[in-house]
């Protein structure tokens, strides 16, 4: 019995340090994974956008399932949206091609009549690993309460 606490106790300390490189490792891959999503954004390009996601990607809005996620971008982009912020609060590997994190978005732009039209979110998204590189799987997405009055 006590051989087994000691082997565990030198199993877990070893383990820790591999898993904090790990978490090193996922969020370098997360700050260059929302970096270039920005990009493709405040290009105004869905296109680009849309290569941060599966081919099956789904993104769950208030208003329900959206299924084509190049659609949800092409209509927040007709919209007026022209300006994104992200920020990935927190972050877990589920497993060497898994991961979940959620965070916060602002976005900003103008709408048809010229009106400031603005939307701030929290997230929460799974991703994958495919041929080496991040993608969502499944992004939700709700907007934040607006301040008290």
């Amino acid at each position: 019995m006590r051989m087994a606490s000691i082997l565990s106790i030198i199993i877990v300390s070893l383990a820790v340090p591999a898993f904090a490189d790990d978490q090193a490792d996922l969020k370098r891959a997360m700050d260059q994974f929302d970096a270039t999503y920005l990009e493709g954004f405040n290009k105004r390009d869905a296109a680009v956008m849309a290569t941060h996601f599966t081919t099956d990607a789904v993104v769950v809005t208030p208003w329900g399932l959206q299924p084509d996620v190049r659609k949800v971008f092409e209509s927040v982009l007709k919209a007026g949206f022209d300006h994104a912020e992200v920020q990935t609060d927190k972050f877990w590997s589920l497993g060497p091609d898994t991961a979940i994190a959620m965070g916060q978005s602002h976005y900003t732009g103008k709408n048809q009549s010229g009106a400031a039209i603005e939307s701030s979110n929290f997230f929460t998204a799974t991703y994958v690993k495919q041929d080496g590189k991040w993608k969502i799987r499944m992004l939700t997405g709700f907007p934040k309460r607006p301040p008290a009055k």
